[in-house]
């Protein structure tokens, strides 16, 4: 018998966890954001969980460096979780945990400004664009379109830093405009000419060096 209670033991244990872990899941971020305040880990974990990936492929798109991107990541959610207390809820936490990790990786791309950066052969985007676009076997149209897609990373990373961040929020991450505007503290207005704006530069850099932009 002892033997047996011992056995179901761990089971009662993964039994409670399961239903701590489908209790979290319904929780929005709002409630999450307040339990973890008061100490509850498991909350700020299922903060971490839900947006962990986003902000990730907001980094890579911004830093084009997958450990640099998971640098800024872990960073963003260490910040939060230290300033918790501060977040004063007018903002959903999503904006909170944007504008952090917006501004983090900024920072990594001014201090790097001066030194050798990733190759745009290793630039961890190209094989998602590139996957996004596959349709056929063919070698040389899969070809083609990296160098296509390469050289409009090299565009993006020609952007200033405004017109940069505003373009990934909106046309990589598919953030509304009131959710960009939420994010980098700008009206409205200025989102829509700052996407406008960084899209016909893109266009003129591409005919520049010979593509035509309605390929992408």
């Amino acid at each position: 018998m002892p033997l047996a209670g011992v056995s179901r033991a761990p089971l009662r244990v993964v039994r409670r966890w399961r239903e701590s872990a489908q209790d979290m899941a319904k929780l929005t971020d709002r409630e999450l954001v307040d339990r973890a305040r008061e100490g509850d880990a498991a909350a700020f974990g299922e903060l971490v969980r839900r947006h962990q990936q986003r902000i990730h492929r907001l980094a890579i798109h911004m830093l084009r460096d997958r450990a640099a991107a998971e640098d800024v990541m872990q960073e963003t959610f260490v910040r939060a979780y230290r300033a918790l207390d501060r977040f004063d809820g007018r903002s959903e936490p999503y904006t909170w945990l944007y504008r952090i990790a917006m501004n983090l990786a900024l920072n990594a791309l001014r201090s790097r400004r001066s030194r050798r950066t990733t190759s745009s052969d290793d630039d961890p985007r190209l094989e998602a664009l590139v996957a996004e676009k596959r349709s056929t076997d063919d070698s040389h149209e899969d070809a083609s379109r990296r160098q296509l897609y390469a050289t409009l990373a090299e565009g993006i990373d020609g952007l200033s830093d405004t017109l940069r961040t505003t373009l990934v929020l909106v046309c990589i991450d598919g953030r509304s405009h009131e959710e960009a505007s939420e994010i980098l503290g700008a009206p409205e207005g200025t989102i829509a000419w700052r996407v406008h704006e960084a899209r016909r530069k893109l266009r003129e850099f591409l005919e520049e060096r010979g593509f035509d932009p309605g390929e992408m």
